[in-house]
């Protein structure tokens, strides 16, 4: 390969590398909006058992969080959502381990962890997070979803 050749690939390379990088940033932590059509996520799904908790999930909402053992990003998420939820009525905050789950990351897509699932209060998915959730927007779609159930009654 000559040399002009040689840099040319190199150049090509740098570039797509650089705007996949990008992109995948730009992807993080934002809330994508489901329409919730999909059935609705249990406890006896996920492993847990209602008898360590009456009500599993919130009577308003739920941040489903699914972790790992090794993720580094997880205990700083899961502080987050935590926060979320004590800081509003009716939302719980429920914390996942994926380490030796793979039936449930199959299930769910999992493809990264931390990933975050917002769950109305009929267990339906309404919003997907993948990497740390963005504070304001995790507020603000907790916000439409309260708005919805309002208009809803």
């Amino acid at each position: 390969m000559n040399p002009a050749t040689a840099v040319l690939v190199l150049v090509l390379l740098v570039s797509l590398t650089t705007v996949l990088g990008l992109v995948w940033r730009r992807r993080q932590g934002r809330v994508t909006r489901s329409n919730g059509s999909a059935d609705a996520v249990t406890a006896a799904q996920l492993g847990l058992s209602a008898s360590n908790s009456p009500r599993v999930f919130g009577s308003a909402a739920t941040l489903l969080q699914f972790s790992t053992e090794f993720c580094t990003r997880c205990p700083g998420t899961s502080v987050l959502l935590g926060q979320v939820a004590d800081a509003r009525t009716g939302v719980r905050h429920v914390d996942v381990d994926l380490t030796h789950r793979a039936d449930l990351a199959r299930r769910f897509k999992v493809l990264q962890t931390p990933t975050t699932l917002v769950l109305d209060r009929d267990g339906r998915v309404r919003a997907r997070v993948g990497g740390v959730p963005n504070r304001a927007a995790l507020h603000a779609h907790l916000d439409d979803l309260a708005r919805d159930v309002q208009e809803s009654r």
